[in-house]
């Protein structure tokens, strides 16, 4: 054997003792080049193989070629070893304490007003024994007129008053179609409110093309307005404060006879008073704000799902149906309805 050929595995061993003892990426780049430079032994020992003896070159060239590849491996290796302790390292020196408070502290974000009331008023009344209803915002003209008894001459069905997808299917004008669908879903006795978005072409400071309203149902052999109002008044005294009360005043709806405008006595003055002597702003001085309308349910109401047990003969309810944007501003004073859409931050804060 050569003096060549005995060199190579001593090379090998020399530079693989240099590489595993390489500490940075920089002194393993210098044991590379060391070893595998274009100047290094091993390469050079390369370029000499064809000026040995016939008889030793083969051997010599694979044994060459050989410590290379490995060498090479050994230098990719080595190499992603470093990268690992170099990560472990920045994530040791980087880590973030979690359980430090922000400095500063961040902008918390809250409930927008009319979500915050929305969830009050559901609150209620399943404290009462209610159950919470939902359904499509996009109806049929059955559903949203002709189940509640509305008739096909009625005001609100015309093209201004509604907006209609088609001549049968339109953006529903109130929660109450919820009713008929759950009346044709579950029998008697039933009792659900349906909070929700609807839609009607008005916009000034107290309509909005898009509100929300919850309407309520409830539906058994013995309820009558006496519940109704009780039902109410519990409703205005969790909502406006323990003092509160309600008067029902007469008024027509298409699916409730008798039908009722409820008003519950002003929370900002004594008697259309304020305690500094002024007329009162919110209720203009009558002692009374408007809050919702209700009544008992139409039996022509009970026809149209007669077959899941609602025979008008036997069942009788109540229903009722008001504005979360209209209890909103009375509650908290909202001059105008347009400031819930506006998405001023001032506006939003003040109840965050």
């Amino acid at each position: 054997m050569s003096e060549t050929t005995e060199r190579i595995p001593q090379i090998r061993a020399e530079a693989e003792d240099a590489i595993a003892a390489a500490t940075t990426s920089d002194a393993l780049e210098d044991a590379r080049i060391r070893y595998l430079g274009r100047k290094a032994e091993l390469p050079n020992l390369l370029r000499e193989v064809a000026n040995l003896p016939a008889d030793e070159r083969a051997a010599t060239g694979k044994a060459a070629n050989e410590a290379r590849q490995a060498l090479a491996r050994a230098i990719e290796r080595r190499q992603a070893e470093l990268a690992a302790q170099e990560l472990d390292r920045r994530l040791q020196e980087d880590r973030v304490d979690v359980t430090l408070p922000a400095d500063p502290l961040p902008n918390l974000g809250g409930l927008h007003l009319l979500t915050q009331t929305r969830r009050e008023i559901e609150e209620v009344f399943i404290g009462l024994g209610f159950n919470v209803a939902e359904g499509p915002e996009v109806e049929t003209v059955f559903y949203n007129f002709t189940a509640l008894n509305t008739p096909a001459t009625h005001p609100s069905r015309q093209k201004t008053d509604t907006f209609y997808v088609t001549d049968d299917v339109l953006l529903r004008t109130h929660t109450s179609p919820v009713q008929i669908r759950s009346m044709e879903r579950y029998p008697p006795p039933l009792y659900i409110v349906i909070p929700g978005r609807v839609y009607r072409p008005d916009s000034d400071a107290t309509h909005t093309p898009q509100f929300h309203q919850v309407e309520g149902l409830a539906v058994d052999t013995d309820v009558t307005l006496a519940d109704l109002k009780g039902t109410l008044e519990a409703f205005a005294r969790a909502m406006f404060g323990e003092q509160r009360e309600i008067r029902l005043r007469p008024d027509f709806f298409p699916f409730t006879e008798p039908s009722v405008e409820v008003d519950v006595s002003c929370f900002n003055c004594t008697g259309g008073v304020t305690a500094d002597g002024e007329r009162c702003p919110i209720c203009k001085g009558t002692a009374w704000l408007e809050i919702l309308g209700a009544g008992m349910v139409d039996p022509n109401v009970f026809e149209y799902v007669r077959d899941n047990g609602y025979d008008p003969e036997r069942v009788q309810g109540f229903a009722f149906g008001m504005g979360i944007e209209r209890i909103a501003m009375l509650k908290h004073g909202v001059p105008d309805l347009r400031l819930f859409f506006e998405n001023d931050v001032r506006f939003l804060e003040q109840f965050a």
